[in-house]
């Protein structure tokens, strides 16, 4: 049974995992704006697409956030101080795109429609970026001072092992958002969505490959839990979910393409998660890194949030199951729905 601290570790992992997999297909939609659809229709098909549901997916970063602060609150600390000209760059791009769904279709104006559509693609592909570039710089160690606070700057978050975590996350919100549109449109606007996942697959598996070779150099204390055995179980899982993936794309079964692809990407993030452990995030050049038992809230605090956690989840899963359920057929174009 893993102690308090250990378990808020994996929630906010699973958190992570919630939000990668659900407005990682939103994200990869407004990437794909300017790409799949051809006139307007059929932007308007893609942004009802998501229109639904995209509110509702960016709840799990302000879950996770709120779970970081209160469970790891040195963490928080740390890293949002670190990453703050970055950080603020995401939420105006969040903010950003969540104005261009909301402001696109209420005027006809050809001009007006365009430069909505250019803030929806800028204000998806930034967060992707961003979002992987962070968990890389976190993932390959920070250089923290005496007082365990942040002592580099932003040009040395701008790695090439984080740039490259970041054009792997880019790719997989990609293909995420690829095969959303599979289930969500049809016609010959399903048929770009499923050449756009057959070139975002492999991308997407390359960069895999490339960042897990670069870690052996420049991110080593990775693979040092993968001494044991047992742990090479998440890779396994991570392995046959995007083969699982690929083979689906092929063979053109929506649904089991995207359950594969949203696996894959959980398996990823448990790769990850077995890579940092005992540390939230590892220290470098020497410097003592944070980890979950020494950055972690009193067990008081940690007790009273998974209560919480246990009543109020089930709930969370409950509805986003009902939600996708509902929402899990083709959107019909032409439909007047907004958007």
């Amino acid at each position: 049974m893993p102690d308090l601290a250990t378990t808020w570790f994996i929630l906010v992992g699973v958190l992570l995992v919630g939000y990668a997999i659900l407005d990682g297909f939103d994200l990869g939609v407004g990437m794909l704006h300017l790409v799949v659809a051809r006139d307007d229709e059929e932007r308007s098909v893609l942004m009802r697409a998501i229109g639904p549901v995209w509110d509702g997916n960016e709840v799990w970063l302000l879950t996770m956030g709120g779970a970081l602060f209160a469970a790891f609150p040195v963490v928080y600390a740390t890293v949002f101080s670190g990453f703050y000209l970055a950080l603020f760059v995401l939420l105006v791009a969040l903010i950003l795109r969540a104005v261009a769904l909301e402001f696109r279709h209420h005027l006809a104006d050809a001009g007006w429609r365009r430069t909505w559509d250019l803030a929806f693609f800028a204000g998806s592909a930034l967060p992707a970026l961003l979002l992987g570039v962070a968990i890389g710089n976190v993932a390959r160690g920070l250089p923290f001072n005496a007082e365990a606070q942040y002592a580099g700057g932003l040009v040395g978050l701008l790695n090439p092992f984080s740039l490259l975590v970041g054009l792997a996350a880019v790719a997989m919100f990609l293909m995420q958002g690829a095969l959303w549109l599979t289930i969500r449109t049809q016609g010959p606007l399903r048929d770009r969505a499923w050449r756009m996942a057959i070139l975002a697959w492999p991308v997407f598996v390359a960069l895999w490959l490339a960042i897990t070779a670069y870690a052996r150099l420049d991110a080593g204390h990775l693979w040092n839990n993968y001494a044991n055995p047992v742990a090479w179980a998440v890779p396994l899982v991570f392995v046959a979910a995007a083969l699982a993936t690929g083979g689906a794309i092929l063979a053109r079964r929506a649904s089991l393409a995207f359950v594969a692809s949203s696996a894959s990407i959980a398996a990823l993030i448990g790769i990850l998660g077995v890579g940092l452990y005992p540390n939230i995030v590892p220290g470098r050049d020497g410097a003592a890194g944070l980890t979950v038992s020494g950055a972690a809230s009193s067990d008081l605090t940690l007790t009273v949030m998974l209560v919480i956690a246990l009543i109020g989840m089930p709930l969370v899963l409950g509805y986003t199951a009902f939600i996708y359920r509902h929402f899990w057929r083709p959107v019909e174009q032409g439909a007047e729905e907004g958007y």
